[in-house]
């Protein structure tokens, strides 16, 4: 059989291992140099918003409502169109969710459907560029503002990417971003949140160093000596070491180079299923200019699960992003219910993700084309 093909996959250099093996040979593994300057690169790429470079994706989400000052009481409007992570860190911190439907075309979150769900007690609301297409954010930070709470955008798929001609990271209140190996750059584990607010990137500074005061004009017994560090609020070990910062740093001087490769097979995967039937091909709003994280197949007439089989059935590794939120028992338990966002249902039901990173070669992408053209009996 041919060699199996992931749905995404990192790409590592000579490049990338020198920077890593440069730091390890150095005097700092983390919190040092290569932190500050991976922070600076990045915000390079956010339209000059300051980031703070955190352990995952994860933990960006969870350093970014713990600034937001999320907890008991608050309620956090998001798409069910997620990684359940977009969700749990801000339950984790107490909040309530509250899940507003996608639009059915690009599965992002829908501005008419926040509008309908927020309250009063709505502190932010988190909106996904799914797939890696920007999210309707100046909508959505119309209605965000406009009742008191901040628009977060989860970009964990979207780094590099535009909308309106504004980079991704320079629109929201706090932007998420992730740096796992399948993302649009990697850290190996690594994730950051950029903000233009000096408060909100000092509290997810101070959350992601365990809340430690070192500051003596803002400690309270400053006297107690040379040594003396303080927690006012609690906060968790969150720092990215240098010697993943190094190889992001690394990883950044070839993102515009992954996101035109990505955009090619994109745009050879739509050309190839155009005239399919069978078949819905992503589309691309005006004013998007998306860094492709993902290919979201819709295979209709309740054929996925077949063709999910069928393709990883001849190497094609295949994937399906994302059960909706609320799906998970953990969320069940609470009382949510299915069918309370119908189109994210239906776009869950028919999505099917193909590989798509930038070694895939133009052979293995006709591979993928011939498998799923073949799964319909067409060549």
């Amino acid at each position: 059989m041919a060699e199996f093909l992931p749905y995404g996959r990192q790409s590592v250099t000579d490049e990338d291992i020198a920077a890593v093996t440069e730091v390890l040979r150095g005097d700092w593994l983390t919190t040092g140099p290569a932190v500050t300057q991976f922070e600076a690169d990045l915000a390079e790429h956010t339209g000059g918003t300051p980031a703070v470079a955190v352990t995952s994706g994860t933990a960006a989400l969870h350093v970014a409502y713990a600034a937001a000052g999320i907890g008991t009481g608050d309620e956090v409007l998001t798409t069910p169109m997620t990684f359940v992570a977009t969700a749990s860190t801000a339950a984790l911190l107490g909040a309530t969710i509250v899940f507003a439907d996608v639009d059915a075309d690009t599965a992002n979150l829908s501005p008419a459907a926040v509008e309908a769900a927020m309250t009063s007690r709505t502190k932010v609301v988190a909106a996904v560029d799914y797939a890696g297409h920007p999210a309707e954010l100046d909508e959505l930070a119309r209605i965000a503002h406009a009742s008191g709470a901040l628009l977060l955008e989860d970009a964990a798929h979207s780094v590099g990417g535009t909308w309106q001609g504004r980079p991704v990271g320079s629109i929201a209140d706090l932007t998420t971003l992730s740096f796992f190996p399948t993302k649009n750059l990697t850290t190996a584990e690594g994730g950051a949140v950029a903000t233009p607010s000096e408060e909100l990137l000092a509290g997810a500074r101070g959350f992601r160093n365990h809340g430690l005061v070192r500051d003596k004009a803002a400690q309270r017994f400053p006297d107690e000596g040379a040594w003396h560090q303080e927690v006012h609020e609690f906060g968790l070990n969150y720092r990215l070491p240098d010697v993943l910062c190094a190889l992001g740093s690394s990883q950044l001087r070839r993102l515009d180079e992954f996101k035109k490769r990505r955009a090619r097979i994109h745009a050879r995967y739509n050309e190839a299923f155009a005239d399919l039937d069978g078949v819905l091909t992503p589309v691309t709003r005006a004013g998007a200019d998306p860094a492709w994280h993902l290919y979201p197949l819709r295979v209709l007439d309740g054929r996925r699960r077949a063709m999910f089989d069928s393709l990883r059935g001849i190497g094609i590794g295949v994937q399906v992003n994302y059960i909706p939120a609320y799906w998970h028992p953990v969320f069940a338990d609470l009382g949510y219910q299915r069918g309370m966002c119908p189109n994210a249902e239906l776009y869950y039901s028919q999505e099917l993700s193909l590989p798509l990173f930038p070694s895939l070669t133009d052979t293995d992408v006709e591979r993928v084309i011939a498998g799923v053209r073949g799964f319909f009996g067409e060549s």
